[in-house]
Parts: structure tokens; C-alpha cells; sequence
């Protein structure tokens, strides 16, 4: 198993990091008492101590909402995964909640400004990419019924489907489920977010992977 970046994308965003983890042996239920309580600190905490006027220039929302008007993404339409996340708790709602496993990785997601992709590994063939699109190449994303053809952009790709937009959309395909047992974490960096946020955000979310879920990381890499 591994995770690379294609050389036609080093070429044009030669700073681009990526930090990897397969953490193995989960059992994912819908919810957890504990973590909810942990969702609920981390939302207060957001709320006393950041407004939505700041937002925009907090941690590294600014480098995500560059990076998206670089690649042809207006980033007040789609926002950058870890700013949707954190704009809803300011705005007086709660994250998403979809089960366990993705609370845990969305949590993460939030504290540390990152944006995280998570796949079931166990649906993912050969070596995972970050590369451009292929004329012609079809996309599903989580929540659509069909998939589509895509202009070309920037996506994460084993070596028969993609796996997600990136950095801001998973695929139906590969996405994460209560009968998920091994998930595939990547945190996806852009130019002018650190290296330490992305390695910190994967640390964190195997880790609340590991107290939630109860898998086992197996491996860890950034390139």
C-alpha cells in the first residue's frame, strides 16, 4: 500500500504534503456517549473563542481557501471541509454526525484546520494517487445515486476508480460505514499549511480512532 503524488502535480505544486495512516480492526457503532461529550467541549470551546467575521484567516483556512481559487474553486460556494465544519458550530449548529469512525475523523478535522480524506481500505485496489483527471473519467461522490463525468481537477485515485475531489468530497464508493473494520486516513495539504497541522490531525484522528473504534494503526507516512 502506498500514497504518492503524481509528477504532473509535484510539477505545478511542488509544496503539496500528504500524510497517510491505515489504522486496522475497527468496530464502528453510531454513537458514542464519550466522544459526544468530547464534540460538544470542542464546539463550546469554538464558540467562546472565535467568530465568524475571524474565520476566514483562522489556522489554515486562508491557505485552503488560496489553494481552492488556484484550482478553479470559489471557496465562498464550496467551502474548504475544515471551515464548513467549524462555520456550522458557529453558527450555533453541531457537526454532522454520521457514525462513530467519521465523528472522530471530522473532530480532528476541525481542531487542526485540516482537510482529512477517509476511505474503507478494504475498497481501495492498488496504490493511491494525487493526480489530475482523465478526459472522460466518472465521479460518484457520497450522497450522490449515479456517477459523473468530471472536468479535469485535482483527485485521489487507487488504480481503478477515484476516491475523492480533492481536497473537499470522498466518494460513495469508499466511504466510511457502520461494517467498515480498516479505514485509510490521508490529510490533504496545500501550499502554506504545515507539515506539523497535517501530521498532528491524522495523529489525532487515529487516535480518537483507536479510543472510540478500537483499531490499531499500522502504518504511518508523510511525503
Amino acid at each position: 500500500m502506498s500514497v504518492v503524488i503524481s509528477p504532473e502535480v509535484k510539477s505545478v505544486f511542488p509544496d503539496i504534503r500528504l500524510c497517510s495512516a491505515l489504522i486496522r480492526g475497527l468496530h464502528i457503532d453510531e454513537h458514542n456517549s464519550s466522544l459526544d461529550l468530547e464534540v460538544r467541549r470542542v464546539e463550546e470551546d469554538f464558540r467562546r473563542r472565535l467568530s465568524l467575521d475571524a474565520l476566514k484567516d483562522y489556522g489554515n483556512v486562508r491557505a485552503y481557501r488560496d489553494f481552492y481559487w488556484r484550482i478553479g474553486i470559489d471557496p465562498t460556494k464550496q467551502r474548504p471541509a475544515a471551515e464548513a465544519l467549524i462555520r456550522r458550530v458557529l453558527q450555533g449548529k453541531s457537526i454532522p454526525r454520521i457514525n462513530v469512525a467519521v465523528d472522530s475523523i471530522n473532530l480532528a478535522s476541525m481542531m487542526f484546520v485540516v482537510s482529512i480524506a477517509a476511505y474503507d481500505y478494504d475498497k481501495v485496489v492498488g496504490k493511491v494517487v494525487l493526480r489530475w483527471s482523465r478526459d472522460g473519467e466518472l465521479f460518484m461522490g457520497i450522497g450522490d445515486v449515479e456517477a459523473k463525468p468530471i472536468p479535469r481537477q485535482l483527485v485521489l485515485a487507487d488504480d481503478e476508480k477515484i476516491l475523492g475531489l480533492y481536497p473537499h468530497r470522498d466518494s460513495e464508493l469508499s466511504k466510511i460505514t457502520l461494517s467498515t473494520r480498516n479505514v485509510l486516513l490521508i490529510s490533504c495539504g496545500v501550499p502554506g499549511v504545515p507539515l506539523d497541522s497535517l501530521r498532528n490531525a491524522i495523529i489525532f484522528a487515529w487516535k480518537l480512532l483507536e479510543d472510540y473504534c478500537g483499531g490499531k494503526c499500522e502504518w504511518f507516512d508523510c511525503i
